[in-house]
């Protein structure tokens, strides 16, 4: 999730491209003149009907709180160390469901994961309820994500060179992310033109968390009277109780088996190219070359097959009316878990544009073309229009536009087939369009007034986006930064 840092740069570039031109034989110009202190905090809320926990179908809803802290140290003229560390602290309807099972008031000794679970609603039916339109009471309800990096910049004497290399470390409760990196930057024409070249590494590892049914069915060795199946009645279509000894109930899709291979690794090579066309206007294009391989399916996503039998565990009266949110006490039990190939090659290229009419009014406009080896296609536009009401206060109103197709592998829900390599049901990866309409206000202090211990007040940010996909997903997202700057 983007937080604006670095959000005013290309609007004060004629400022501070005037600034870098200073004579350098008089004196050198420090890079960042003092510590600086960026204190970042965002809530992100959302909604939706195609979680990809449950298949494509049930409840999407999420909240995540995201506080970080940047800190920006000059060691000398000529280098800058940079920390950055935050959290992302989530509740989210959709991956409790990757153990929907709860026991009901009347229920009686149910063994495995659903053993202790909330009581959730007073039902007459006294057996294990589950359903993909009721947030579970499972572990995986909430987690907490947390990432920290340090980079290093070093600059030239003449500041036409920039050479800048980091690391970075982050964790949740199903993977660990290593990576690293490392660029260089070269003015020319002035300081009119710019050529940038950056590659990373991310060397991530799966702690794999799976669907209970597919889990619990692995580590019984397919006896279903045993483990967590052991006293749960598993029900046909027709909410008919199944003999889980014979041929005729659920089992995953034939040769099923969970994650042999736990690295997901991504290389990737940037290259930008920045050009001041007058004395207000400045062009920029991108693209990006990125590699990943390793497991990039999410084992926490279960997939439904179209020409195999559907089962179920729960409360058969819901059965009917399983894809309607009306279902509070029927869950499907999965086929398999998302498949998808073990390599991805993505190329976005993209060109910002961005023209300072006058003091008052700043336009900034990007696009960016994507694709990669999986089909997927995709066209993002935005426009957004600093207006400086006050030397203090800056408005900045934003629009974003995106498309894409659905990948090669996508089907909704219970349409996929049991003879297909790969698949999912996620419908991040589906067809959609979205649109992001943004709004922020921006307090500069040019002159620092407002301090805090040794710290003054250099800028407040306040920013909100209001996000809506035609697949129905709709989000909200509030910001808001400080940032302060060291005596």
């Amino acid at each position: 999730m983007d937080i604006f840092r670095l959000r005013w740069l290309l609007l004060l570039f004629p400022v501070l491209g005037m600034a870098q031109q200073e004579n350098a034989n008089s004196y050198k110009k420090r890079v960042l003149e003092s510590t600086e202190v960026d204190i970042l905090s965002s809530y992100y809320e959302q909604t939706g009907n195609n979680a990809s926990v449950t298949g494509g179908i049930g409840t999407e809803q999420l909240t995540d709180i995201a506080p970080s802290i940047v800190v920006s140290i000059p060691l000398n003229d000529d280098d800058v160390l940079n920390i950055d560390a935050g959290i992302s602290t989530y509740t989210s309807a959709s991956s409790s469901n990757l153990n929907p099972f709860d026991l009901t008031h009347s229920s009686g000794n149910v063994s495995g994961a659903s053993r202790g679970a909330v009581v959730q609603q007073e039902d007459t039916y006294g057996g294990v309820i589950g359903s993909p339109w009721v947030a579970s009471s499972g572990a995986s309800r909430q987690d907490t994500w947390g990432s920290i990096s340090a980079g290093y910049s070093h600059s030239s004497d003449d500041r036409n060179q920039i050479v800048n290399g980091n690391v970075s470390f982050a964790a949740e409760f199903d993977y660990i992310s290593f990576g690293f990196g490392g660029g260089y930057t070269r003015l020319f024409n002035e300081k009119n033109t710019e050529l940038s070249l950056k590659g990373s590494v991310f060397l991530d590892s799966w702690l794999p968390r799976y669907p209970t049914e597919l889990d619990s069915y692995l580590e019984v060795d397919g006896n279903l009277n045993s483990g967590f199946f052991s006293g749960v009645d598993i029900l046909d279509q027709n909410g008919n109780i199944t003999n889980k000894s014979g041929s005729n109930t659920w089992n995953p899709i034939n040769g099923f088996s969970l994650i042999s291979d736990k690295k997901r690794n991504s290389y990737a090579f940037s290259v930008s190219f920045s050009q001041i066309l007058g004395k207000n206007t400045q062009m920029s294009i991108f693209a990006d070359v990125v590699r990943q391989e390793g497991w990039l399916s999410n084992p926490m996503q279960r997939v439904y097959f179209a020409d195999v039998p559907n089962y179920f565990i729960g409360n058969p009266a819901s059965i009917p009316f399983y894809t309607s949110s009306q279902n509070k006490e029927v869950f499907m039990l999965a086929d398999d878990m998302e498949r998808l190939p073990n390599n991805r090659f993505k190329i976005p290229v993209g060109i910002r544009l961005n023209h300072y009419f006058n003091e008052i009014l700043t336009i900034r406009t990007y696009y960016r073309y994507y694709f990669d080896d999986w089909g997927l296609r995709a066209h993002t536009a935005s426009v957004e229009l600093p207006i400086k009401i006050s030397q203090n206060f800056t408005l900045y109103p934003s629009y974003r536009y995106y498309t894409q197709n659905q990948i090669d592998y996508f089907a909704p829900f219970d349409t996929h087939l049991s003879t297909e390599q790969y698949y999912t049901s996620d419908y991040d990866l589906s067809q959609y369009d979205a649109h992001q309409y943004g709004f922020g206000i921006s307090y500069t202090d040019i002159f620092t007034k407002f301090k805090t211990w040794r710290f003054g007040l250099k800028s407040i940010d306040l920013k909100y986006n209001n996000y809506q996909r035609s697949t129905g997903l709709k989000a909200n997202y509030f910001g808001i930064g400080f940032k302060f700057e060291m005596d």
